[in-house]
Order: C-alpha cells, then structure tokens, then sequence
C-alpha cells in the first residue's frame, strides 16, 4: 500500500483524524519494537472510525485495534492493513446510581490508570487492584486485566462493540465469555465505550488499597523499564516467574532482550531489542521450564504481525 493510496482512504470515506504510511510501530508499543503498519489511523470520533471501518470491511483490508500497545508485541515485518488506534476516545462520564453502587460509561481508549486515579479519588471500590496495570480499558477488558485478586471482569457491566458487518451493539458482561487473562471479544471487534458499576466506599480507604497494591508492584516488577508486563501465563496454582527464575533463567538475554533480574516474567528491551530475538528468548526460557518441571508456559502476550515483511 502506498502513500497515494492511503491519500485515497482519507478522501473516499471522509476520514477525520489523523492517518499516516508505512508508521513504525516501535513508536506505539511499550516494548519500543515493531516494524511498520500498511495504515496507521487515529479517528477523531466514533462517526469517523465508523466510517473507516466500512471502507475497511468492503476493500478487504484488514484492521487491527490497538489501545497503548502494552501487552503486545509486533513483529519486525510490521501489520498488514490498518492500525487503529483509540487514543482519541477517552471521556469517563457517570451513568447512574443504584443505592450503594456507582456507574460509569468510560470509552474505551481511557487509559486504565486513568479510571484507576479517577475512582480513587471518587471513593469508588472495585478497580484498585489494577493500580499500576499499564494499557488502555479496551485492553484491560479484551485480556480481562487482573491483579491482587482484582479482575476487571469484575466491575464490568456492559460494552458497545462494532462488529465485523459495522454494527454498534451492546453486550453484556455475562456474555462476553471472559477467562484468565482472556476474553471472548474476536480481533474484528472493536470495543467503543464500556458501562463500570463500582461499589461506593470511604475515600481514604479506596486510596490506601491503591497505595498498598501499587507500592507492592513497584517492589516486585520492573515497571520502570521497557517492557509489555508478563510474558506468561500463570499456570494454575504457580507463578510463572518463580517457574522462569528457579529454571535459572533470570537475567538470560539474546540480542538486546533480557530476563528481567527484578521479575523472570518481564523480558526487557535494553535499547535495540528485535521482535524476533524476543521470541527466540521466549520460546529457551520456555523450553527450560518445560524441561526443568514438565510445565508448558503459555504466553500472555499476544504476538502480531508478519515476520520481516513476508506474512
């Protein structure tokens, strides 16, 4: 796809936002690794990305929805089609009270960490164990982010989801089909707005659940560096980096990516860290904790695009 074709996309569907060719994605994920997408598009409101996304589905160019690019990571050929991003939908706005629940309608390219300072300062209990969690809400509910017992699922009510054929609906929680780590929402839907209930508590006790939760994760993982959080699953019962660390695989690099020596199940880019030397590291450390305790990890981090521009 060309620049003079992407021209072509903005004009023919009316696109309003911002729209770029060939848009490293290094530049867009926490990992600071991945190479380039066909489209990269930020719509400025929902009409416009309704709009594009039509234009999408009848040309067959596939799309892929992309929050803060936390939890991901994008191969060095880069993604096929069009990136879009929600950076633009970010409003939190109350949608009702029921006796000692609150409600809210939070799109859903909020950053979470947003609706968790939001709801602390509320006094609204049922999301600050995600504190220090990074990434959007659309992609805390899409892998059902969850920590200290907290799962986003949780406090979930509702989303308004387009779908494939372009319609906006709404879905209930119940139905979503949530897991560990995981929920029923396929890639072609784009999650617009979700609905939150939240249990009415004390301000101050709200801030020191927070406060407690987020300095037990500056403790204990790397949060400071470039990373896209835990690369594994936990499997059930078992941390997978207590797994990662007693296999002796704590501070294993190749090229410019490292097991963390704060947490085994972060794997840091030192600076020029490629997305196939990720993947190299996760499959050895994988392969000794397999070998080690005849336990298969499952990555959490979900791997996207084609590798070295072939697919």
């Amino acid at each position: 796809m060309t620049g003079q074709q992407v021209r072509d996309i903005v004009t023919d569907c009316q696109f309003e936002g911002d729209m770029k060719f060939m848009e490293p994605m290094s530049r867009h994920t926490s990992l600071k690794i991945g190479g380039p997408s066909d489209i990269f598009a930020i719509p400025e409101n929902f009409a416009s990305l309704g709009r594009l996304h039509d234009y999408l589905q009848k040309n067959d160019i596939a799309l892929f929805p992309l929050g803060s690019g936390t939890n991901i990571l994008v191969k060095d050929g880069g993604i096929q089609g069009a990136v879009i991003c929600f950076s633009s939908f970010r409003k939190i706005e109350p949608a009702g009270e029921d006796g000692e629940y609150a409600y809210l309608s939070v799109d859903s390219g909020t950053v979470l960490q947003r609706l968790v300072m939001h709801s602390r300062e509320q006094g609204y209990a049922g999301v600050e164990g995600l504190a220090g969690i990074p990434g959007t809400v659309g992609g805390a509910i899409w892998g059902n982010a969850g920590s200290f017992g907290y799962e986003i699922k949780d406090v979930l009510v509702s989303v308004d989801m387009m779908g494939a054929e372009g319609r906006i609906q709404k879905v209930r929680a119940e139905d979503i089909g949530f897991g560990y780590r995981k929920s029923g929402i396929l890639p072609t839907d784009l999650l617009l707005r979700a609905e939150l209930k939240l249990r009415k508590d004390k301000r101050d006790e709200v801030s020191a659940r927070f406060e407690n939760f987020l300095k037990a994760k500056r403790e204990k993982q790397p949060i400071w560096e470039s990373s896209a959080g835990c690369v594994f699953k936990n499997p059930e019962g078992l941390p997978a980096g207590k797994l990662i660390d007693e296999a002796g695989c704590k501070g294993m690099s190749i090229g410019d990516v490292a097991v963390s020596t704060i947490h085994a199940n972060f794997f840091i880019n030192r600076g020029k860290a490629c997305a196939a030397d990720f993947i190299r590291l996760m499959h050895e450390v994988a392969g000794r904790v397999s070998s080690t305790f005849g336990i298969t990890l499952e990555p959490e981090i979900k791997i996207v695009g084609r590798d070295n521009g072939n697919g």
